[in-house]
């Protein structure tokens, strides 16, 4: 692995990201979908055991939805692993535009969806990514 502090981290922010989109998959099958059931009753507060995910079409969501934000922390990985060292502004550009438009795209659904406390849950996956890509860039060209 990396040398890079900077790298590092990101690279842990792209397995994080990879966990989350094979729980959020998992939920596709309801004997396994336990993690994302909770977290679902979270996000829809009170955590009172209301929500199901039962139906055919939300557990096909999940199950999509995923696969998509694994694929996406795999892309950040290979990113980080094959450009960020030859060409880390690209990098940072490429990681940092996909990073703005799934925040502002996915924190305004949760709010359509009347689940608004998922926008906390994304500004701490925003911050995983956005304090190394700020500060790390700040170190590296300072």
């Amino acid at each position: 692995m990396s040398a890079d502090p900077t790298a590092r981290w990101l690279k842990f922010a792209a397995i994080l990201v990879v966990l989350t989109g094979i729980m959020f998959a998992f939920a596709a099958h309801p004997p396994t979908a336990w993690p994302l059931l909770a977290l679902a009753d979270l996000t829809f507060w009170p955590f009172d055991g209301a929500q199901s995910l039962a139906a055919p079409e939300t557990r096909l969501a999940y199950g999509v939805g995923g696969g998509v934000m694994a694929g996406w922390g795999v892309m950040i990985w290979l990113l980080v692993d094959r450009v960020w060292p030859r060409d880390p502004q690209t990098a940072r550009l490429l990681i940092l535009t996909g990073l703005i438009a799934w925040f502002v795209i996915d924190s305004a659904a949760s709010v359509a969806a009347d689940a608004p406390w998922n926008v906390l849950v994304n500004v701490g996956f925003l911050l995983i990514f956005l304090l190394p890509l700020t500060v790390g860039g700040k170190r590296r060209s300072g």
